[in-house]
């Protein structure tokens, strides 16, 4: 039980203030601090280990960290070591142990976490190399147990860990401790979870390439830490969080075990907290402040709830459902009722580049210009089908001036055994038309034999990855031709932070900002139409949409007063939906119109059937594109509004 709750019902005179915290986080079982963005977070946890090296550097004792690895804690290591440099945080009496490794895992292989562990910390520090301590990924099997046993008594030994940093998996794995694990578990062999391993896909290149198994602390092992943070950030990690921090006890989520602990933390940035009852529905636990969003919210979760649609639900409704403070406020039920009702139904349009001289007050696009300058960016080839293909079509079929921008080439998300193929019909094609073939023939030896002889997620050669951006760029244009666009309306960025080879890429630079300046400039649309969707587990989206913003900003600070006119849109559904209560343009789509964006999502060959990188949706990509425009309808529908085959979604972005 959090601590604050065990004083809270022996102490009535607790101050009002904390007695609002307590309602507040009263679903709650243990602490949780949230921090507006995971940097801001990761300094703050950075501060506090430095202060425990500190204090123990002034009484001649060593600092036993026990540290973790993935993307969460690589802010915290960064800080560290700029502490390091400019405030001279030393780490000679710092003694580390790290919470796991693959096993097997060779310790200069690009994916252990030796090499992890190396280039965002080790490398950069002060540390005695004899002080760190990482799980062996290269003993025979029959060693392991022993190892194990040693590695717990090292620890033993050195004093116990005075402070332990966790991340958390999506299966809810703390460590390597993945679902059925026990609460006193020591350090040991495991088996990952398929969950683990199709996330990990990406940094080995492929699932079939990540290690089945992993040596890891075990949970009994971590709650002997003098302090404990776990640390989550990105709305990817939000529904993790909640079982955890809000659900049972209970092996299915293994990081549940940590309320028994209380020593422990979890430091969340805004994103990762966001599905805490405080936050998703605040109604619940305190009075609201109950703005238009707040009431739309507020009345859609309790129509879904309930199963009733919006106008059926009562002023009893309200009451028996935490939300009598809205009623009261705002009351009667009914008028609030109709008010949300007009809204949603307000979002829904047939025409989302406006309605030609009709009374648009109530629209969610303009009615002029009648005919308007659209981009849609895609940030990788084929989103722009995926996720709005039924728009795309119909901005066109409605006369607006519409082009389409890919951002990146896309060009490290096609099978090399394409490759091949399509080298080989060159050079069949070459060959039938009487062309001298011999140099085609050297390229394709040449890049048969460095396939055969890759490791995964080795850099492909520069012809490799020219061939793969070809037949991205091929299947695009073949894609937004069918949508009804002319060849000079279809512009390919390559926006040079993608353009590595890698799986990790560089980080933006303003040639990036740049080229999209030029190209908004060049259009000057009314509309442009972004990814939004920032759950892509390989960052690109969101990476694309901040290009966009941050070209869009320059060009107002340089005088484009076009650029006031401009309406950004944003899209999803590639990875998720927007929640119903956000969506402020809802675009129908007939059966004909699904099938017509099923026909230009075919377009794309290479990424039909199982893609390179499918993440953790199985379905192909116009399985999902239809199931989620088709679940949006429904929610549409069972709110009590007209019943749609599909729709798409989009929520306006105030730049």
């Amino acid at each position: 039980m959090h601590l604050l709750k065990k004083k809270a019902a022996y102490n009535p005179q607790l101050s009002a203030p904390r007695l609002n915290l307590l309602e507040e986080t009263r679903f709650e079982k243990l602490p949780v601090t949230v921090y507006p963005d995971q940097h801001i977070a990761s300094v703050k946890v950075a501060k506090r280990i430095a202060d425990i090296i500190r204090s123990k550097q002034e009484v001649g004792e060593a600092a036993i960290l026990g540290l973790a690895t993935g993307a969460t804690p690589v802010g915290v290591y960064a800080e560290l070591v700029r502490l390091h440099r400019e405030e001279g945080l030393s780490f000679r009496n710092v003694i580390t142990f790290n919470l796991d490794e693959y096993y097997p895992m060779q310790p200069d292989a690009a994916q252990s976490y030796v090499t992890f562990m190396n280039e965002h910390l080790f490398n950069h520090i002060d540390i005695d190399r004899d002080n760190v301590h990482i799980p062996d990924g290269t003993l025979p099997k029959e060693e392991i147990h022993d190892y194990c046993l040693s590695y717990e008594r090292k620890i033993e030994e050195v004093g116990g860990l005075d402070f332990q940093i966790l991340g958390i998996g999506r299966t809810g794995h703390i460590g390597f401790n993945e679902p059925g694990s026990a609460p006193n578990s020591g350090t040991r062999l495991v088996t990952l979870d398929d969950l683990t391993r199709r996330d990990a896909a990406r940094d080995f290149g492929g699932k079939e390439n990540v290690p089945t198994k992993a040596i890891t602390m075990g949970i009994g092992t971590i709650f002997k830490a003098r302090e404990i943070i776990l640390m989550a950030w990105s709305q990817k990690k939000a529904p993790i969080i909640k079982k955890a921090v809000e659900g049972d006890m209970s092996s299915d989520v293994p990081a549940t075990y940590l309320q028994l602990s209380n020593s422990v933390e979890f430091v969340l940035d805004e994103a990762a907290a966001s599905d805490l009852t405080r936050f998703n529905t605040p109604w619940l636990v305190k009075d609201c402040v109950w703005d238009k969003q707040m009431q739309k919210k507020a009345v859609i979760w309790l129509s879904e709830k309930l199963g009733k649609p919006i106008l059926k639900l009562t002023e009893e409704d309200y009451n028996n459902n935490g939300m009598a403070q809205l009623a009261t406020e705002f009351g009667p039920a009914y008028n609030i009722n109709i008010d949300v009702f007009n809204q949603m139904q307000h979002t829904i349009t047939g025409w989302p580049g406006g309605k030609p001289k009709a009374d648009d007050s109530q629209r969610p696009e303009r009615a002029e210009p009648a005919q308007k300058r659209a981009i849609i960016f895609s940030p990788h080839p084929d989103d722009d089908v995926i996720s709005m293909g039924g728009t795309f079509i119909r901005l066109v079929d409605q006369g607006h001036d519409v082009h389409v921008a890919y951002q990146t080439s896309g060009n490290t998300a096609v099978w090399d055994d394409d490759v091949l193929r399509y080298v080989e019909f060159a050079i069949d094609f070459n060959r039938s038309i009487g062309n001298d073939t011999a140099k085609l023939e050297k390229i394709y030896d040449d890049m048969r034999g460095f396939i055969e002889e890759k490791h995964p997620n080795q850099v492909d050669t520069q012809d490799i990855l020219n061939v793969k951006g070809f037949i991205r760029k091929s299947e695009a244009i073949a894609g937004a031709r069918y949508a009804g666009l002319e060849d000079d309306h279809i512009h390919f960025m390559a926006l040079p932070f993608y353009e590595t080879g890698k799986h990790k890429k560089n980080s933006v630079s303003d040639k990036d900002i740049e080229l999209t300046m030029e190209l908004l400039q060049q259009v000057k649309p009314h509309q442009v139409f972004a990814a939004g969707d920032f759950a892509d587990p390989h960052g690109t989206h969101i990476v694309c949409f901040k290009i966009i913003v941050d070209a869009l900003q320059r060009l107002r600070e340089k005088g484009e007063t076009w650029v006031n006119d401009c309406w950004l849109w944003m899209y999803r559904g590639a990875w998720h939906e927007f929640e119903t209560y956000e969506i402020e343009m809802a675009v129908p789509l007939s059966p004909q119109e699904v099938i017509r964006k099923r026909q230009a999502i075919f377009k794309h060959q290479s990424q039909k059937d199982t893609p390179v990188f499918p993440g953790d949706d199985s379905r192909e990509f116009w399985v999902r594109a239809e199931e989620r425009n088709r679940e949006t309808a429904e929610r549409y529908h069972k709110l009590g509004l007209a019943d749609y085959e599909a729709m798409e979604a989009f929520v306006r972005f105030h730049y």
